[in-house]
């Protein structure tokens, strides 16, 4: 057996550990509630089985850049689908807020791109740079803040974790996770206790101009293994209860070498054009 070989065997074997620890039964290891477990403890085994068996050794290594594309289904106020293809490319930094993020949309009305870099977001239309919206921005930010990413990398981004108990929903048991940032931003996250995937996530957020908060509730479904790290195909988000953007991942593939020079800030992105 290689050296590679008995990593990955032990990798595993102490994935399963953990994952046979926290099954229901098991033995308990929080001292002010014998019946729970640390947050940390529940998330350290989520990352685990998301680097399928090796958790950031994995994670870190396959992840640290890559290409997803996919297709966006849309429902819009009036009631009618549109459907975009996409492309996001990313490379990542220490933490976060020192990635940098990349997603090129195509729609039957438009192409455009919407970049971070840099610590600021700006975009390309049609070759010309842009200004987004206030509420294009916010939303790019949201799906980078509330993810399954932002979960995984709590440590890198000096995220504060707490238990929020356990709950059974529609038959299944699942871990209740709240996770705070650095810029005070809240997420739940709803694990199954039984395989330590995500399942969903909840947030609430005031969009630009709006006069009330949002529940916002991502969904995920169809995890895959992609190059050794689980990842849901599908993922649905809804706001108050409604659906509003279903998301398929068609290929993705990491450790692709990519340019600097596609995230780069233009600079005369001083033009403010608002896609549709």
């Amino acid at each position: 057996m290689s050296s590679r070989q008995i990593f990955v065997f032990f990798g595993r074997v102490t994935a399963l550990a953990i994952c046979l620890c926290l099954l229901p039964g098991a033995t308990k290891t929080r001292a002010d509630d014998p019946k729970a477990f640390t947050a940390d403890q529940i998330v350290e085994g989520v990352i685990l089985i998301a680097g399928n068996g090796l958790g950031r050794a994995v994670l870190n290594q396959i992840r640290r850049n890559g290409v997803e594309r996919g297709k966006q289904t849309r429902i819009l106020e009036d009631g009618r689908s549109e459907e975009a293809r996409y492309e996001l490319r990313f490379i990542r930094g220490d933490n976060s807020e020192k990635d940098k993020v990349r997603i090129d949309s195509k729609t039957a009305q438009a192409e455009y791109s919407l970049i971070y870099g840099e610590g600021r977001i700006f975009g390309i239309i049609n070759g010309s740079p842009f200004i987004p919206r206030a509420e294009t921005s916010a939303e790019f930010i949201s799906q980078q803040a509330h993810s399954i990413d932002a979960l995984l990398r709590y440590k890198e981004n000096e995220s504060k974790l707490s238990s929020a108990g356990k709950d059974k929903h529609q038959g299944i048991d699942v871990h209740v996770i709240d996770l705070v940032d650095k810029a005070n931003r809240k997420t739940r996250y709803f694990i199954s206790a039984r395989s330590l995937r995500v399942l969903w996530l909840e947030y609430e957020e005031t969009p630009p101009g709006a006069a009330a908060a949002i529940k916002y509730t991502r969904r995920f479904y169809d995890y895959r293994i992609a190059q050794n790290t689980q990842v849901p195909y599908r993922t649905v988000l809804m706001e108050d209860g409604k659906q509003t953007v279903e998301t398929r991942i068609m290929t993705v593939t990491y450790g692709v070498r990519m340019e600097d020079s596609l995230f780069r800030n233009p600079e005369a992105a001083s033009a403010t054009i608002n896609p549709q």
